[in-house]
């Protein structure tokens, strides 16, 4: 790697004022922040910028044949990051390369959160058209970010995360940690429930993942979304991409995989799938769900059959842990944020590193913590698409929590029993700052 940027930057051909111009800019100042820094207008900012510009581009002449064209050949992508411009032109990552580029006629991708700082392209435009584009897929689950992206043809390495929670995007993260358009979240965050189902549901199984408050307002919200149909006269709500509703005889995706698997004996996965999808049409990640059922598992060459013929049931692989949960020892401890659906009693979904470490690595699955007291036991269930606590709402009525506090759930694995507490720091906790909101100031 040629280290003649750096050593340029560093000899004295650069004063230091125009060092600092240079890294102001680079960090995303205007000209404007960075001559009030320095005692300087805004004018004198550009003409030292445009002079540092001026010599760093001549010495680029005079060591490097055709470092425009190659950096060129690398900003043809939406967005690319600097070091993949100072690879291809063999210098050290360095702030000093950014003015090299723009004297290249490169530009920071232009975003709906300003211009993307530290990535270049030769389209300024290009990487909006293509956040555009992954916005018009949503509503996805929060595990297809990163296919989506690839299909949107954003490059690897954005900060997409930051980019989607910025406020002047289109797209925010449901409470189940899915990317919902802003102006449709309950309507999408009830499309991916319907999609992760696989049935028809009840309104008021749609009340939480909508974040509604009545079962009237579900009815209302999709009934103006032609996405959804109600099914009548049981008075569920399905999706209208859902052709089998009529014709199948088979409640979920699992009983139709097991109805096909029984009269068809071994199948592949592959002609497994295109059978099912045929009978009971659902996304490729449900039925790679549906294989964790324990009716079903694989024979020693390969395809899947029934359990009961012999085959060796499938196990959830390890997913990746979560910063929420930990074990140590014989305890394993889950941090829970507190919510409207937990203080409305509602079960609690949880990331499935939870049942993988309890070994519930098939479905129905569940294991049952007793509790000091009177309480109800605690339950913890893992389904072929889901894992789930069982109510925490009289643990949370008892400790005073309020939503935006955190439970602490202490699961002690060599007993089956829980303890919950209330796992706010003291300085941060929204319940003590609301109390002390509501107390009389005190006159001395």
């Amino acid at each position: 790697m040629d280290e003649w940027l750096v050593r340029a930057w560093e000899s004295g051909v650069f004063d230091e004022r125009e060092r600092a111009v240079v890294a102001g800019r680079s960090e995303g100042r205007t000209l404007d922040e960075v001559g009030e820094a320095l005692g300087l207008s805004r004018e004198r900012v550009r003409q030292i910028q445009n002079r540092a510009r001026k010599r760093l581009t001549e010495m680029a002449d005079l060591v490097q044949d055709g470092w425009r064209e190659k950096a060129h050949a690398t900003g043809t992508s939406p967005a690319a990051p600097r070091e993949a411009f100072a690879a291809a032109l063999g210098v050290v990552d360095h702030v000093a390369l950014d003015e090299l580029l723009a004297a290249a006629g490169l530009e920071a991708p232009r975003t709906w959160a300003g211009p993307l700082r530290g990535w270049w392209s030769i389209d300024a435009g290009a990487l909006d058209g293509a956040l555009r584009r992954l916005i018009d897929t949503a509503p996805f689950r929060g595990d297809e970010l990163g296919r989506a992206a690839a299909e949107a043809g954003l490059p690897a390495g954005l900060p997409l995360a930051e980019l989607l929670t910025h406020p002047g995007s289109r797209l925010a993260l449901s409470p189940d940690r899915h990317w919902v358009r802003r102006k449709a979240r309950g309507r999408d965050a009830a499309y991916l429930w319907l999609l992760e189902a696989g049935r028809p549901c009840q309104p008021d199984e749609l009340i939480a993942p909508m974040a509604a408050t009545t079962v009237a307002a579900v009815r209302e919200a999709l009934r103006r979304d032609d996405r959804f149909r109600q099914v009548r006269p049981e008075g569920t709500w399905a999706l209208t991409e859902w052709t089998h509703l009529r014709a199948s005889p088979y409640a979920t995706a699992v009983e139709a995989m097991v109805a096909v698997v029984t009269e068809s004996g071994p199948l592949s996965r592959a002609r497994l799938f295109a059978r099912v999808t045929e009978l009971y049409p659902v996304t490729p990640w449900r039925l790679k769900q549906c294989l964790l059922s324990d009716q079903l598992g694989e024979t020693p060459d390969g395809l899947i059959d029934l359990v009961s013929r012999g085959a060796r049931p499938f196990e959830e692989e390890e997913p990746a842990q979560p910063d929420t949960m930990a074990v140590e020892g014989e305890v394993l401890g889950v941090r829970i944020p507190v919510t409207r659906d937990i203080l409305r009693g509602s079960g609690v979904n949880v990331h499935t590193w939870l049942t993988w470490r309890l070994r519930l690595r098939r479905a129905p699955m569940s294991r049952t913590f007793t509790t000091p007291g009177d309480h109800a036991p605690l339950v913890v269930r893992r389904g072929t698409s889901s894992a789930q606590l069982s109510s925490l709402r009289r643990h949370a009525l008892e400790l005073e929590v309020v939503d935006g506090c955190v439970l602490a759930v202490l699961l002690r694995l060599d007993d089956d029993t829980v303890r919950v507490g209330h796992g706010c720091a003291p300085d941060s906790c929204p319940a003590r700052r609301a109390r002390a909101a509501a107390s009389p100031a005190v006159n001395v």
